[in-house]
């Protein structure tokens, strides 16, 4: 992640919110099986 045109700390803590959010529940996994965090989750919470 690239902070460098962030000028403040909240904007900083926004972006790592964002990039958090992203992580885990847009970007596909290869060790979790193709899947999100958050897919792969909710398939361990119903199984």
């Amino acid at each position: 992640m690239d902070f460098s045109d962030c000028q403040t700390i909240d904007e900083v803590r926004v972006r790592v919110k964002e990039y958090i959010s992203y992580y885990n529940s847009e970007r596909y996994q290869w060790t979790l099986k193709k899947t999100t965090p958050d897919e792969f989750r909710g398939h361990l919470l119903v199984s």
